[in-house]
């Protein structure tokens, strides 16, 4: 006969479950801020001496930046592997003093203004989305009615956008780079959460009526990471998205029950407490499990599911192994849409730095895909 169990042992069971579910939610609906943990052991002219981690022996280019956002340096190919430590090329100063102490890499490489390597102009604009003015970045090309709107992913800054912009300016191909809620120097959500693309849809459609208004007559979208579920959603749900002609996705979220269930596994965490936070976001619990102001439904994001509603070309860069973005969505995404989703896949970068790696590549395929 089975045992029977108290009910006081089943809802603290419950209650424990709740918990663990909503602290899963909300370590990815807020992420941690950036730390200074890669030691600058030495500086040394054009070479810097770094201490040998799995990231700072990563083939390829990257920024690094220290004292928070105060100094930011770009760092060349490896040139010498130690037991403990790592030389490589340090290919500039942009701002600040690099100091022998803690850094942290990041796949930019170019940061943007007051940043002058990247060898284009860019001004400041201002786009007006619903929660307010959002501060933005515009690289014209005078003469041409064709614009790309670049958008940012999770945790990160326009100057994530900033490697497709030599490309797209030899195109002639105007070029916008949004800022939206919750980013530095942006109007905050009323909850100050992460939407996961299901709110921020609405702040870059601002930037696609600011390329309309000004003469726009197709708009190429592109998104990093959070910024391919944005990007997706605006297409699905934006008045002007006939406009959009072309779709480039880097490292791309294409299902965020997918990326739940991966980083699920990832933190050991039982299959049943990550379906029941995605479950408890789209409750009437949202806003004391999750912090959230609003239900987020995570099966509007799932587009290998939702394929065939796809009705834009879309060229899909992704690495087979990136450790936070999992590659078989977008491989089945792939698969579901031939006609329509070109993937190319790296074997070696991590997370976002397909083009780091090997930008004469992520290069010549942009410039073929946008220019067809």
């Amino acid at each position: 006969m089975p045992l029977a169990v108290p009910p006081t042992v089943a809802a603290a069971a419950g209650g424990a479950a709740v918990g663990a579910a909503g602290y899963f939610v909300r370590q990815i609906l807020t992420p941690e801020p950036p730390v200074d943990d890669l030691p600058v052991l030495a500086i040394d002219g054009d070479r810097i001496v770094l201490a040998r981690t799995e990231e700072s022996v990563a083939p390829g280019r990257y920024g690094l930046w220290q004292n928070g956002f105060q100094t930011h340096a770009r760092l060349g190919e490896v040139l010498e592997v130690g037991d403990r430590e790592v030389v490589r090329e340090l290919d500039g100063v942009d701002f600040g003093t690099l100091d022998a102490a803690p850094a942290r890499m990041n796949g930019y490489y170019f940061c943007g203004p007051p940043s002058t390597p990247l060898g284009v102009e860019l001004r400041d604009a201002v786009l007006d989305p619903p929660l307010g003015p959002m501060p933005a970045w515009l690289a014209e090309a005078p003469g041409s009615n064709r614009w790309a709107v670049l958008v940012h992913g999770r945790g990160a800054q326009r100057g994530e956008c900033l490697r497709a912009m030599r490309t797209l300016h030899a195109l002639g191909i105007n070029c916008l780079i949004p800022s939206y809620r919750n980013d530095i120097g942006a109007p905050a959500s009323r909850d100050g959460r992460y939407h996961l693309g299901l709110s921020e849809w609405e702040d870059v459609e601002a930037a696609l009526l600011y390329a309309v208004e000004r003469g726009a007559r197709e708009v190429q979208l592109f998104g990093w990471s959070m910024g391919g579920a944005v990007v997706l959603q605006l297409l699905d749900r934006s008045w002007l998205a006939d406009v959009v002609t072309r779709v480039v996705l880097d490292a791309p979220v294409v299902s965020w029950p997918a990326v739940f269930d991966f980083h699920a596994g990832l933190n050991n965490l039982p299959r049943p407490i990550d379906r029941l936070g995605q479950l408890l976001m789209r409750s009437p619990l949202h806003r004391v499990v999750a912090g959230l102001g609003e239900r987020l439904d995570l099966r509007r994001t799932d587009w290998v599911a939702r394929s065939g509603e796809l009705r834009v070309p879309i060229l899909l860069i992704h690495s087979a192994v990136d450790e936070f973005v999992p590659f078989a969505p977008s491989a089945a995404l792939a698969a579901a849409r031939p006609d329509l989703v070109r993937l190319e896949r790296w074997n070696v970068a991590r997370h976002c730095r397909e083009w780091n790696v090997d930008p004469a590549r992520w290069e010549r395929l942009v410039a073929e895909f946008c220019s067809g």
